[in-house]
């Protein structure tokens, strides 16, 4: 089962990724909490940085056993982590994202933008 939503680059995107993600888990027979937070991190991420006439694409499927969640968006920069200060506000959610799954990645897109993938711990 595959399940995608395309999203404006707005804040009111993230719920509705987060609201997705959580039926897919359903879906899945999993706990919702893990999808609910990367998709969550990874939408922000792509909100922040897209311009506004972009979109952003969030995909939740199984291949082989696992689950991924990506997030396509049509912004420049490739993210990394950072070394926050402890006073800065935001930063931490590549790391946050590290602890909660057994992996992430980036892939540039031929045309324009990224997928940020994420696989869920089984």
């Amino acid at each position: 089962m595959t399940d995608t939503i395309v999203l404006k680059p707005v804040p009111e995107s993230i719920k509705t990724a987060r609201d997705a993600v959580s039926l897919v888990a359903s879906v899945w027979g999993i706990n919702d909490y893990i999808p609910r937070v990367v998709v969550s991190e990874l939408v922000t991420n792509a909100v922040r940085h897209s311009a506004p006439d972009d979109h952003i694409v969030v995909r939740a499927y199984q291949m082989n056993g696992k689950r991924f969640i990506e997030v396509w968006d049509q912004a420049d920069g490739m993210p990394r982590t950072q070394t926050p200060a402890e006073t800065d506000e935001c930063g931490r959610g590549l790391i946050l994202l590290s602890f909660l799954v057994e992996r992430w990645g980036v892939r540039p897109l031929n045309e324009r933008g990224k997928v940020v993938y994420a696989e869920l711990r089984p």
